[in-house]
């Protein structure tokens, strides 16, 4: 193959993986917490590309109950998930059957407490993460930060591989966070991506026929 072909491929492949990324933010468009995903350059991928995490904040809604939690600023709640480590933005606990904070899926927070057991009544979670029960400490929530090129999505959230960092946001108590995914942002993007991948394939289509013609010149003489 050629290296123009190669190059070519390359471009034309780039392309179908950020239209393939781009039809994945959509589609997560209302999921609550979902942060949206750009194809890049992996080398160490077999197609030479790989989706990243985009991290941001996505916008508020106001629900006005205790166990929901926003998080502003990069940032993860940590649960556990089978003894490994699961990290999410998808605010929305509940209490489990043993009185356990816990996702909507069964993981329970964590925090510096172990997994965190809830007090009976009413809690009151102020915007570094710590917990309260009228005046008393119940436990800081586990809450870090992560290098987006290493997040593996999985069913509600991310496994890492990394190593976690200190978070600095804070959070907002009796709301969630929807998907930080901007929709005419990505309409934008959708259509320039599909617009290369046209103008691509012309060249290629040139490209095929230039050869044709001159390998067939090469058989005339």
């Amino acid at each position: 193959m050629s290296d123009t072909i190669q190059a070519l491929t390359r471009a034309l492949n780039a392309d179908i993986q950020g239209i393939n990324a781009v039809s994945h933010n959509v589609a997560n468009i209302n999921t609550p917490g979902y942060q949206g995903v750009r194809a890049i350059a992996d080398f160490g991928a077999s197609t030479g590309l790989s989706r990243q995490v985009v991290l941001g904040d996505g916008p508020l809604k106001s629900t006005d109950r205790a166990l929901d939690m926003a998080l502003r600023g990069d940032g993860f709640f940590v649960a556990d998930r089978g003894g490994q480590a699961l990290l999410t933005r998808a605010g929305s606990f509940v209490r489990d059957a043993q009185g356990y904070l816990a996702t909507r899926g069964g993981d329970r927070l964590m925090s510096d407490a172990g997994a965190l057991l809830l007090p009976e009544g009413q809690v009151r979670v102020d915007e570094n993460g710590v917990v309260w029960a009228e005046d008393q400490r119940v436990a800081q929530l586990t809450i870090r930060t992560a290098d987006p090129a290493q997040l593996h999505a999985v069913e509600g959230g991310y496994r890492y591989s990394g190593e976690l960092g200190d978070w600095a946001g804070r959070v907002q108590q009796g709301a969630t966070e929807q998907s930080n995914v901007d929709a005419a942002a990505q309409t934008l993007q959708l259509i320039e991506l599909t617009r290369h991948a046209e103008s691509v394939q012309r060249v290629v289509s040139i490209y095929d026929r230039t050869l044709d013609v001159g390998i067939n010149r090469i058989g005339d003489n």
